[in-house]
């Protein structure tokens, strides 16, 4: 859980985190991983008071922009997250651009 909130593990995990951010899939676990922590924060919003279209729409609004940007941003994010544990960020010619 820390993970998935950005906090940085311990060294021992390191190997973990590579495999979590290179290996096949890494795109999917990223925006998993983002779920986890915004499905909760829909639920909340979806117990304000209000209409029932209003208390549907403004988390629908809040989970799709944040899952849109997350898929968007996945490539700098993963760059982040490994540098953060001190991984090389893999090379991806695919892109088009460097990886900041």
């Amino acid at each position: 859980m820390r993970f998935t909130v950005g906090m940085r593990l311990r060294a021992e995990n390191s190997e973990w985190v590579r495999h979590e951010l290179t290996d096949a899939g890494w795109r999917g676990r990223v925006v998993a991983r983002h779920l986890a922590v915004m499905v909760p924060v829909c639920l909340l919003l979806a117990l304000l008071p209000g209409p029932v279209w209003l208390r549907l729409m403004v988390p629908a609004l809040a989970l799709a922009g944040s899952v849109f940007t997350v898929a968007v941003y996945a490539d700098d994010i993963r760059a982040v997250r490994l540098r953060q544990h001190g991984l090389a960020v893999p090379d991806d010619p695919d892109l088009g651009h460097p990886t900041h």
